[in-house]
C-alpha cells in the first residue's frame, strides 16, 4: 500500500522563537561581533603580511569592479577602493611598523565591516508568512496540477501537496535534534529550484523554523528577488570575490550564527551538479566552521551540540538540465566536445512543453538522510553520538589537549575532511532510486554497450533518430539493475522508491513517462509502436549520471542486443 504522506506542526509555533528572527533582531550586535572576530584573525599575522592581504584584495577587488560589474553593486564602490587604496599607499607603506600595524587594522576594520553590512541578512515575518502562501500556489501549479483543473483545486490544501512533494527519511529524528542543539542541512544541489523547495518543505510538512541559507548576490538583481532576499533570512554570497578579507569575513558569520543556535542550509558541493551525479568532492571552506563553532561552545563551558543533517533530493526532471550537462561535457571535453545543433526551437515543440509544463503531474522527493555530529559519528533521536561499531562517543573529548578544550586549526581542518567522506557516504547511501532514474541508466548504458569502440564523445554525436531501444533488452536490462539495487537496498546502501518493486514493465512505463516531463528533447519517449527512442543522448546521459558510481555497470550480464535503425 502506498503510504500516506504526513505533515507535522510546527515544533516552535511562535515565529518569535525562532533563533533567525532573534539573530536578525540583534542584527547590529551580530555584525560588530563579526567584525571583531574577523579583524582578531588577521590581527594575529605579521604586518608586512596585512600589507601584502591589504594590496592583494584591493587589486583584485579592482579587476572585479571592470570585468564583472552587477546592478546590485554599491553605487560608491570605486571612491571605496579608492580611498581604501590612497590610505594604504600614504598611511602604510614605507613607514615604521608600528606606524603600518596600525594604518592596516584600521583599514581591515573599515573593508571587514563593509563585507559583513553585505553579508548579513534580515528576517520579517510578514514577508516570511506572504512566502509561505505564495510558494504553496506555486509548487501545486508546478507539480500538481492538471490543464483541466479548475483554480479551485489548485488553490488545494497542503495534503494534496504532500502528495508531490515526498519528505521521507529520518524526519522524527531532526524534529527532535532541532529542540537539543543546531541543526545543519547539508543538501545534494541539482536545480535553482532546491533553495526555496527546501525551505517550502521543512516549514510545511517538517514543522522546523526557517534555516539561515546563503544566495547568491547576483540573485538580488532585480528589484522583486531582492526584496524577499533581504527579508527571508538569507546572507549574501558574491562569488565574485575571492579575496582572504571577504571569505574571512563570511566564514566568521557562519561560525557565529550557529555559535547563536541559528540553524543553517548550505551546499556542500558549492554549486549545482552539471554532470546530474551526486556530489563526491565537497569544499570544506564553510563546513571548517562547523568544527570551530562547536569548540567554541565547548570552551565557553556549553554543551549544546551541533547536528548535521544531509538531505537528498530527488527529481524525475532538473529545469536545468540542457545548460547543465552542455557545461559539464564542455569542461571535461574540451576540443573532444563538439555542441550539436538545436533542432527543437519549432512552435509546435515549444506548445508542447508549454502543454506538458501545465498538465503532467510529478513528484519531488526529499529524503533526510542519517544526522551526525560534526566528526561524522551517526546520533540518534536524543542527539547522542556513537562510532560506527556501536560504541558511545564523548565529543568534547576530541577537542581537549591536556585535559581542556584547545583551538587548533590543524586538528579541526583534519576532522573536516573526516565530515566531508561522511556525508557523501550518506549521500549515496540515503539516495532515493526514482524508475527515472533506473531507466535512463539501463538505456544509456545499453547504447555504450552497442557502440564500446567509441567514447563517451563520440556515442553522444551519434544521431539519436537513428536508435530505437528495444523492450526486449530494456526489460532485462531493468530488470537485473532492479534485483542489484534491491539487494543493495537490503544492506543499506540505497534506498528505493515504491515503484522501483513494481513489475518490470510497468516500472520502465513510469520511468519513461516521467523522465524528462519538461524538455523539448525527450531524453526517452515512447513511440507509437510501444518502442522506446531517445531525443537526446545528452539528457540522457545527464539523467543515467543519478546512478554513477554505484558500480552497477559491473552487474550487467550483456546479451547480444542490436540497437534497432529506424
Amino acid at each position: 500500500m502506498t503510504e500516506e504522506p504526513k505533515t507535522y506542526d510546527h515544533v516552535f509555533p511562535d515565529i518569535e522563537d525562532w533563533p533567525i528572527y532573534k539573530l536578525s533582531e540583534d542584527r547590529r550586535n551580530f555584525i560588530q561581533e563579526i567584525d571583531e572576530f574577523t579583524l582578531d584573525r588577521f590581527m594575529r599575522k605579521p604586518s608586512p603580511q596585512l600589507t601584502d592581504i591589504i594590496s592583494k584584495t584591493i587589486y583584485l577587488e579592482r579587476i572585479r569592479m571592470k570585468e564583472e560589474p552587477w546592478k546590485v553593486d554599491p553605487p560608491n564602490e570605486r571612491q571605496f577602493w579608492r580611498r581604501i587604496r590612497n590610505k594604504l599607499v600614504g598611511q602604510s607603506l614605507d613607514r615604521s611598523a608600528e606606524e603600518a600595524r596600525k594604518t592596516n587594522e584600521e583599514i581591515l576594520r573599515q573593508v571587514i565591516h563593509r563585507y559583513s553590512e553585505e553579508i548579513v541578512g534580515t528576517f520579517r515575518i510578514g514577508t516570511f508568512l506572504f512566502a509561505r502562501r505564495f510558494l504553496t500556489l506555486f509548487f501545486t501549479r508546478l507539480l500538481n496540477t492538471a490543464a483541466s483543473r479548475n483554480w479551485q483545486r489548485i488553490l488545494g490544501s497542503k495534503h494534496r501537496l504532500a502528495d508531490r512533494l515526498l519528505v521521507k527519511g529520518k524526519v522524527e529524528e531532526v524534529r527532535s535534534l532541532i529542540q537539543k542543539g543546531t541543526v545543519v542541512i547539508v543538501p545534494t544541489h541539482f536545480s535553482n529550484l532546491d533553495s526555496i523547495l527546501i525551505g517550502y518543505a521543512v516549514d510545511a510538512f517538517v514543522g522546523l523554523p526557517s534555516f539561515s541559507y546563503g544566495a547568491g548576490l547576483n540573485l538580488y538583481n532585480t528589484g522583486y528577488t531582492a526584496y524577499f532576499m533581504n527579508r527571508l533570512g538569507a546572507y549574501r554570497v558574491d562569488r565574485r570575490k575571492k579575496n582572504s578579507i571577504y571569505l574571512e569575513t563570511l566564514k566568521a558569520m557562519s561560525n557565529l550564527s550557529l555559535q547563536r543556535g541559528v540553524n543553517s542550509l548550505f551546499f556542500p558541493g558549492g554549486t549545482r551538479s552539471r554532470s546530474g551525479s551526486l556530489e563526491k568532492k565537497l569544499k570544506l571552506g564553510l563546513m571548517s566552521t562547523i568544527l570551530e563553532a562547536q569548540r567554541a561552545l565547548y570552551q565557553k563551558g556549553e554543551d549544546t551540540k551541533i547536528f548535521i543533517v544531509p538531505l537528498i533530493l530527488s527529481y524525475h526532471f532538473v529545469l536545468e538540465a540542457q545548460f547543465l550537462i552542455e557545461q559539464h561535457l564542455k569542461q571535461m571535453g574540451k576540443e573532444r566536445y563538439i555542441k550539436s545543433k538545436d533542432d527543437f526551437h519549432s512552435i509546435r515543440r515549444q506548445l508542447r512543453f508549454a502543454w506538458q509544463f501545465f498538465s503532467e503531474s510529478n513528484d519531488i522527493t526529499l529524503s533526510f538522510g542519517q544526522p551526525m555530529d560534526v566528526l561524522g559519528n551517526p546520533v540518534d533521536i536524543n542527539g547522542e553520538s556513537y562510532s560506527r561499531h556501536g560504541r558511545r562517543v564523548d565529543l568534547k573529548e576530541y577537542f581537549m589537549s591536556n585535559g581542556r578544550v584547545t583551538e587548533d586549526l590543524q586538528r579541526e581542518s583534519e576532522y573536516t575532511k573526516m565530515l566531508g567522506d561522511r556525508i557523501v557516504e550518506r549521500y549515496f547511501k540515503d539516495n532515493i532510486v526514482l524508475t527515472s532514474h533506473l531507466v535512463a541508466f539501463a538505456a544509456f548504458e545499453i547504447l555504450k554497450n552497442q557502440n564500446n569502440r567509441l567514447d563517451l564523445y563520440g556515442i553522444l554525436r551519434l544521431p539519436p533518430d537513428d536508435f530505437v531501444f528495444t523492450m526486449e533488452a530494456m526489460r532485462d536490462v531493468v530488470g537485473q539493475l532492479k534485483a542489484r539495487l534491491i539487494e543493495m537496498s537490503q544492506n543499506d546502501e540505497v534506498k528505493l522508491s515504491e515503484q522501483i518493486l513494481w513489475d518490470v514493465g510497468l516500472l520502465i512505463k513510469d520511468g519513461v513517462s516521467r523522465l524528462g516531463t519538461y524538455h523539448l528533447a525527450k531524453p526517452l519517449r515512447f513511440r507509437k509502436d510501444g518502442e522506446i527512442v531517445s531525443e537526446s543522448f545528452k539528457l540522457l546521459y545527464f539523467y543515467h549520471n543519478r546512478l554513477d558510481n554505484y558500480g552497477l555497470e559491473r552487474q550487467i550480464s550483456w546479451k547480444k542486443y542490436v540497437l534497432e535503425m529506424v
